[in-house]
């Protein structure tokens, strides 16, 4: 049962104003010496699966020889999780500020209000593209193409069904593919740049490779298995061999066009490694606030205008935002207050002007948990499951030994900075985390299941409500399915039901209200497919992917502001509905 303290100070910012609002203006006068940027992230790869760092069975040259000749952070952290990496890294503030807070079920969603580096680029003139994983929100404004990438080239979801020949989408509209996902995004990238060398440009590629479903070219997953790897290392290495081999297609076209010197390259990943591999001796992986959950590789290379160099200082995904602004000689862009800091002094040498300061993790989605940790350049503190405890990390990098006892008056120094860290990024929660629909600009709008309330006997099909999942198990009249909306202007849609049914469940009568209006719909189309064929190279946790049917459920008007669109069942036959996948809602538009 939910906790509704739980509600009250967790759900955030969900009904944020309208990007438009808030976003930098743009200004297509360009001051002389602001570099292009191309920025790295891929998914679920760690600090050690990377040759450079100490992973002797891995090939990663191409990436290798980016940290040897550029700047290698030492101590850089992220998140412990996707979603609430990449709103940090794109507004420069720690993710509970930014209405982000978990990874599925509408609480990766970043609220439109914030400003992110592709509004920032954009706005000084700049093209922007995305190309990958965005993982911050699908429905208008949150999506990309409203956060100031012109250009989209991905998905929204927090990963990714199949990674052969799939559909991906280009700013809003479906996208077919040819080849590995990995391959197409970067070719995509790569065709940007190419279009866009006269200009400056912001590329953004979130690679969502290695995260799983683990498939991979047999040609990589082959050479690692060789190797005597089991079947989901091997796939993970093998996935971290092709982001290699596709960073240096980015740096061969960079070369080849002459960009070297006028761009910034940065590579970093989201969190610690999915699973338990090789992650030099850290305790932790991904989803945990211990050092191996949040410490990451972070390489930034500028071809003779930044240094060779090694920065032992704590840096992190917050800084990436004021360091670029800076780089680039970008007029100071309007921003909500920023948590990170410019890297710069660092990068040139500068220490002196970089005092020590901490930085902070937090494990789980709920606000009354207290689970989190602060890191200093010398301790680490976490709080974990009702346990306090102190590590000294240069002494003892493993966390093999709570001092907590024997240091005291650190970690009381820790703990009280970390309770005022979690009362100044949670004091402006919202309690709403409603759907927007019903602007002007928005394009149709897809309401899917894992983003759902429901009540009664409905669950989950794989239980976890993540990316793709959907409802099962409906046989009561008596329950329903439901989204929260808030509707900028009263708005007409038509509505298709994406479901699955056997022919001996057809015959459910089923209805759409919200208020004043409703549509029906009866099931009479048996709709019941086998999955998808999967090439994963280990049987997943997430679902697998099946083709859906659509049902005519006819016009509903909703009304502007907050409201809840529920889907009833007046009449159930033989015992269940089928199977939902989600609700469209196609704009009409009237002439």
């Amino acid at each position: 049962m939910t906790n509704p303290l739980f509600n009250t100070l967790f759900i955030m910012f969900f009904v944020g104003l309208y990007i438009g609002c808030n976003s930098p203006k743009p200004d297509n006068t360009l001051k002389p010496n602001r570099p292009n940027v191309v920025l790295i992230l891929t998914d679920d790869q760690g600090w050690g699966d990377l040759g450079i760092h100490g992973n002797e069975r891995l090939s990663t040259p191409n990436i290798d020889q980016m940290a040897a000749r550029g700047i290698q952070f030492d101590r850089f952290y992220v998140s412990p999780l996707c979603a609430p990496t990449r709103a940090s890294l794109l507004t420069g503030r720690y993710y509970l500020r930014t209405g982000t807070s978990w990874v599925s079920k509408g609480l990766e969603n970043m609220n439109p209000s914030e400003i992110t580096l592709g509004e920032i680029f954009q706005s000084q003139g700049y093209k922007t593209g995305c190309f990958g994983k965005w993982h911050n929100g699908a429905h208008y404004p949150q999506h990309p193409n409203q956060q100031g990438f012109e250009e989209f080239v991905g998905f929204c979801a927090g990963h990714w069904n199949n990674y052969f020949s799939t559909t991906l989408e280009h700013n809003g509209e479906p996208f077919p593919t040819d080849g590995y996902i990995t391959d197409v995004l970067t070719r995509e990238a790569i065709n940007f740049i190419e279009k866009n060398k006269d200009d400056p440009f912001f590329c953004y590629i979130p690679f969502n490779a290695p995260h799983g479903p683990f498939q991979v070219p047999d040609q990589y997953f082959d050479k690692y298995k060789k190797l005597g790897f089991n079947d989901k290392d091997a796939a993970v290495y093998g996935m971290c061999e092709n982001i290699d081999d596709n960073v240096g297609k980015i740096h061969e076209k960079l070369k080849e066009l002459q960009l070297e010197e006028n761009t910034i390259v940065i590579f970093m990943t989201d969190n610690g490694p999915n699973g338990q591999r090789f992650n030099g001796g850290m305790r932790g992986v991904k989803g945990s606030i211990h050092e191996g959950g949040v410490r990451v590789p972070c390489f930034i290379n500028w071809e003779g205008k930044i240094p060779q160099k090694s920065i032992s200082q704590i840096a992190g995904h917050i800084d990436i935002l004021p360091t670029l602004v800076s780089l680039c000689n970008l007029d100071p862009p309007e921003t909500l207050p920023l948590d990170g800091r410019d890297l710069s002094p660092l990068i040139h040498g500068d220490s002196m002007a970089f005092p020590q300061r901490l930085f902070f993790s937090k494990k789980s989605r709920e606000v009354i948990i207290p689970d989190g940790a602060t890191r200093s350049d010398q301790y680490r503190m976490v709080i974990e499951n009702g346990d306090t405890m102190l590590f000294d990390m240069q002494n003892d990098p493993g966390q093999k030994h709570d001092i907590s006892m024997k240091n005291k008056e650190m970690m009381r120094s820790l703990a009280t900075a970390y309770g005022n860290w979690i009362d100044g990024v949670t004091k402006d929660y919202k309690p709403d985390d409603a759907i927007q629909i019903g602007f002007d600009a928005e394009k149709n709008t897809y309401l899917p299941a894992h983003e759902s309330g429901f009540s009664g006997d409905i669950r989950f099909k794989e239980g976890h409500g993540w990316a793709h999942d959907w409802l099962v198990n409906w046989v009561n009249t008596s329950d329903s399915i439901y989204w929260d909306v808030v509707v900028d202007q009263p708005t007409e849609y038509r509505l298709h039901l994406l479901y699955s049914c056997p022919k001996e469940n057809l015959g459910a009568d089923l209805e759409v209200s919200t208020l004043g209006s409703s549509a029906h719909g009866q099931i009479q189309k048996a709709y019941d497919p086998e999955y998808l064929p999967s090439p994963d190279r280990i049987k997943r946790i997430e679902v697998y992917e099946k083709p859906w049917a659509k049902l005519d459920l006819g016009k509903l008007a909703v009304l502007k502001g907050n409201q809840r669109i529920v889907l009833r069942a007046g009449q159930i036959s033989n015992g269940a509905v089928g199977e939902v996948k989600g609700l469209e809602l196609v704009k009409i538009v009237s002439n």
